[in-house]
């Protein structure tokens, strides 16, 4: 299932401590300069080279995040 949260949810999952894995798919310079905590970057041209290995648990909840451009 794939579903939409707002920034208000997504600080209120990290606040509690919910168990969940932050993605962002900006280029590695973005990450590299500044990314929330705990989040992986994994640029969408590399979901299927790197979604194996650093998101093993296929159950696991996980939360993407990408520049929000308006």
């Amino acid at each position: 299932m794939v579903a939409t949260i707002t920034r208000d949810e997504l600080k209120g999952k990290i606040e509690r401590g919910d168990k969940f894995q932050l993605v962002e798919t900006l280029p590695p310079t973005a990450y590299a300069h500044a990314h929330l905590p705990g989040a992986i970057n994994m640029p969408p041209e590399r979901v299927t080279e790197l979604a194996p290995n650093l998101l093993p648990d296929r159950v696991a909840e996980i939360i993407v995040y990408c520049n929000d451009i308006d």
